[in-house]
């Protein structure tokens, strides 16, 4: 990815993005988070626990500052990501932040998450 398309991109709103994480998630087979003994955390500001996520390991650089500074990219294969990963975050009430880009991110439960992949998936 060069340049003008990454900045492009960061730089939509928070719902094209989401749409664009959808899409290239599932075209690639993986998703991007940060790790440093654990995955990278946040609060919204209605104190929701959340997990950012990216469709692109650039992304996820992008955002490893401050206090993700100390952090990893670590990519998460997308099948364990909808079979393992998705319903534990939901079993310890956490949302998965989409798409984060030190401003913002798409919000949105795990089940309607699943459920976007999974219809993208019916589209191949």
């Amino acid at each position: 990815m060069n340049q003008k398309e990454f900045e492009f991109v960061i730089n939509l709103p928070a719902n094209i993005r989401y749409e664009y994480f959808i899409k290239k998630v599932v075209d690639s087979e993986e998703v991007w988070g940060l790790y440093e003994n654990g995955w990278s955390v946040t609060e919204d500001d209605k104190g929701n626990k959340l997990v950012p996520f990216w469709p692109k390991k650039e992304f996820a650089e992008y955002c490893a500052s401050d206090d993700w500074g100390i952090h990893s990219t670590k990519m998460i294969n997308l099948y364990e990501f909808i079979d393992e990963f998705l319903p534990n975050l939901k079993k310890e009430g956490f949302l998965p932040s989409i798409f984060f880009n030190n401003t913002d991110s798409a919000l949105l439960d795990v089940d309607i998450l699943i459920e976007d992949l999974k219809s993208e998936f019916e589209k191949y």
